[in-house]
């Protein structure tokens, strides 16, 4: 198992699946979500209006899955990340939700590789350094209750800028 921390660009990512902060309309908006869209091309979106469609959208904690259309990647999986309101609507629990149904949708699919953008830290305005240690945290939950199931062989941490780059690393190391 591998698990690392790169400071770039989730779209050039070459992995199985790559995960999208998204809305809840799935139907692409501005910071990470909107980078995928573009990048991916109009496949994307066009299963995102499928599932939209067939279940009215993605609610949050919740993950579904699409092709990656133009992007080095099989497919990516779509997670809504919760606002951030003070931590008193549970946040914390939405955002754990993203990362353990992402990971269970990733292996019934049987990824090997996959590749996080920090959830929720941007516009939705989560706590970087509460955000980093729920990643790391659920992340190593995961791997260890789902050792023998478990495909994902490979989980990159995609940190846009320094700061949460810087608070990845950190909480990894306790992990490690």
């Amino acid at each position: 198992m591998s698990i690392q921390v790169v400071q770039g660009d989730i779209t050039k990512r070459t992995v199985d699946v790559i995960v999208n902060a998204a809305n809840s309309s799935l139907l692409g908006g501005g910071g990470v979500d909107g980078a995928i869209h573009r990048a991916g091309g109009k496949e994307i979106l066009e299963e995102c209006v499928k599932i939209r469609n067939q279940q009215g959208g993605c609610q949050v904690g919740e993950a579904v899955i699409t092709t990656a259309g133009q992007l080095p990647a099989s497919y990516v999986i779509h997670t809504v990340g919760p606002v951030w309101n003070g931590g008193v609507k549970e946040e914390d629990v939405h955002l754990k939700n993203c990362y353990r149904n992402t990971y269970l949708l990733a292996n019934k699919y049987k990824v090997v590789s996959i590749a996080f953008p920090s959830i929720s830290t941007g516009i939705y305005k989560f706590p970087k350094p509460l955000a980093a240690e729920i990643a790391v945290s659920e992340t190593a939950r995961y791997v260890e209750t789902h050792l023998l199931e478990n495909t994902i062989k490979k989980i990159e941490f995609i940190c846009f800028d320094e700061e949460n780059y810087s608070l990845y690393v950190e909480r990894l190391k306790c992990y490690l």
